[in-house]
């Protein structure tokens, strides 16, 4: 982000409410500046539709001025009536009538067309932002979803793909309102400037107040964007399928139900100041301009006593001035809103603005059809974001073209980061990881990645039916029931799914109807099924038997071995059981590499592996 906008997002206040620092005038003027970059989003989204919504509000524009116009037509035809009855003209009077009503079904029919459109073109908006949105994400780095700051932004911008479509409607009624303010002025002006000047000065001050109190809104909400987002958190672990056992079994609802309530009212509280000194501001200021409009009334009614002005003309100028007051205080409150929101519209194209910190060269080497030499560590060191602690460092091996690697290691000794850094999730901050000898980031990033299956230990219970769950790990290939089938067979999830009701068209998980959750143990299953799903050259598997028994994991494990014959895989267990029928173990600790070797030659170094694998094997005696 810019140095200006990060000046800008400083000014907000605090989430105890106590500071009231705001946004200033000069950062909404900057903000309008979003507003073209919005209209070229909304005219990418359907230009038919657009250019329908415009003429649309061109056309109603006009209503107001020639409704007016012809009710003085009227009722200047009415007096001269009621003081000449000779010179009555009933077909002249009904043909007013008859077109007044004429305007008035056609300002009806133009609202609902403009209603109409404005709430399609919305919703293919809305539509296309949150799928813009997406897709910006899947770009960016796992390091950066990592980030608070990261999280802050994206759920800012995730609010704008819904918020904005009223932004649009809000932004095409300014337009209608001002063409509709330059009719109803000429008519003004043609009888008598002076009212333009008492109609600016009636409403103004409100302007201002409103100005003033929506950048503090939007201080106030942009500044409690953490606070927000931990609340929308405990309102998921309070009520949560996923969160009900532990929360039941610990006794935790009152704990998340007083956080809960004890941040929603600090934040109630801030809100409440906020709308309180905005509501007694707002009437002062509407009280100064309601004394405007009647000094403007009484002129005109003065100048009709005087005979200057006509009944007709008195009901004209009394009801442009009324409407114009109305409308150009719309115009101003709407001015005001629009720069409010504009603001917050920048969140939406700072994130769409991020750039990912892994990215593919200009000019990338192709991918080796197979695998020659295989991976090379060359003193590769990283840490995670926001931390000075080296997750892993000075760590050089070579992992060898179809070799079976094992990493074993306390809890915290950099295993899985190891595997993140192969898969390009981060890169390091040190050394380098090379790919048949080249290094990894000469490689397109997309193309290099699908060398590579890989199942962590956390992965995702997809809300998917049992078969576009194990296509995860190849989805363009959906639709490839063979192939599906084959993939789940080799991971053993077959047998599962042979026990569900509706086989491989199965709903897993509680979010949608029908659908049957599974036990960590099967779940496991369906998770390798994606790996399998891949057939990638390297095959990564971390803690995948986590929730399987003792038997299970053996049984996946030894079929694992026996698929993985000619291919590079890489392993991460605690149980020395399974990880002895690997090639090699690396060993690690505290993010240094301190052994590597077969389980044998480990075990007769009598180092760090030894020590794990007795005090693992007593524990069985």
């Amino acid at each position: 982000m810019s140095k200006k906008n990060g000046n800008r997002s400083n000014r907000i206040i605090n989430p105890d409410g106590s500071r009231s620092n705001t946004a200033s005038f000069r950062d909404n003027l900057e903000a309008f500046k979003n507003i073209p970059k919005l209209f070229a989003l909304i005219w990418q989204t359907n230009k038919t539709l657009t250019v329908l919504n415009i003429l649309l509000r061109l056309l109603k524009s006009a209503i107001p001025l020639f409704s007016l116009y012809i009710g003085k037509l009227i009722i200047d035809e009415i007096v001269l009536m009621i003081q000449n009855p000779s010179e009555a003209d009933f077909n002249q009077l009904w043909w007013w009538i008859m077109l007044e009503l004429g305007m008035a079904f056609l300002s009806d029919l133009l609202n609902r067309a403009i209603i109409l459109a404005d709430a399609l073109l919305g919703d293919l908006f809305g539509n296309e932002s949150s799928i813009r949105l997406m897709k910006q994400a899947a770009l960016l780095d796992l390091a950066q979803f990592e980030n608070a700051e990261f999280y802050d932004k994206l759920e800012r911008a995730r609010k704008q793909t819904t918020n904005r479509v009223h932004l649009m409607s809000q932004i095409l009624g300014q337009f209608q309102d001002i063409i509709t303010v330059f009719f109803l002025s000429a008519g003004l002006v043609v009888f008598n400037p002076w009212l333009i000047i008492f109609l600016l000065l009636s409403i103004i001050p409100s302007f201002i107040s409103d100005a003033y109190f929506n950048r503090s809104n939007y201080s106030l909400v942009r500044g409690w964007t953490p606070e927000r987002r931990e609340l929308d958190y405990l309102r998921y672990i309070g009520a949560s399928d996923e969160m009900a056992k532990e929360v039941k079994i610990f006794g935790l609802s009152d704990f998340i139900t007083d956080r809960f309530k004890d941040l929603a009212h600090r934040y109630y509280l801030a809100n409440r100041a906020l709308a309180i000194k905005r509501s007694i501001w707002g009437f002062f200021f509407t009280v100064l301009g309601t004394i405007g409009y009647y000094i403007a009334y009484i002129f005109i009614i003065w100048k009709t006593i005087q005979g200057n002005l006509t009944i007709g003309d008195l009901t004209f100028l009394s009801g442009s001035f009324s409407r114009l007051q109305a409308i150009l205080q719309s115009v101003f409150n709407r001015f005001s809103f629009i720069a409010q929101e504009a603001l917050f519209l920048q969140d939406l194209f700072d994130f769409l603005a991020m750039k990912p910190l892994i990215s593919s060269p200009d000019k990338p080497r192709p991918i080796p059809p197979k695998i020659q030499t295989g991976f090379e560590f060359e003193n590769v060191g990283f840490k995670y974001p926001n931390t000075a602690i080296w997750a892993v460092r000075g760590v050089h091996f070579h992992l060898k073209a179809g070799e079976k690697l094992a990493l074993v290691g306390e809890n915290g000794a950099g295993k899985t980061t190891l595997v993140k850094l192969l898969a390009r999730l981060y890169e390091p901050d040190e050394g380098r990881i090379l790919l048949d000898g080249i290094d990894v980031r000469e490689y397109d990033l997309l193309e290099y990645r699908k060398l590579i299956g890989l199942i962590f230990q956390d992965f995702v219970k997809f809300q998917l039916i049992v078969s576009e769950n194990i296509a995860v790990g190849k989805i363009d290939h959906r639709e490839n029931e063979e192939e599906i089938q084959f993939a789940a067979g080799q991971s053993l999830a077959d047998k599962v799914i042979q026990k569900l009701p509706k086989g491989y068209k199965q709903m897993l998980g509680r979010q949608f109807t029908d659908g049957v959750e599974l036990s960590g143990g099967e779940w496991q299953k369906v998770a390798l099924g994606r790996a399998y799903m891949r057939d990638a050259q390297l095959l990564i598997l971390d803690e995948p038997t986590a929730a399987l028994d003792a038997r299970a994991e053996y049984e996946v494990f030894v079929r694992f071995s026996e698929l993985t014959k000619g291919k590079t895989a890489v392993l991460i267990s605690h149980r020395f059981s399974t990880v002895r029928m690997a090639d090699r173990i690396a060993v690690l600790k505290q993010g240094k590499l301190v052994e590597i070797g077969s389980h044998e030659a480990l075990l007769a170094a009598e180092g760090l592996y030894a020590e794990l694998f007795n005090l693992q094997a007593e524990g069985y005696k």
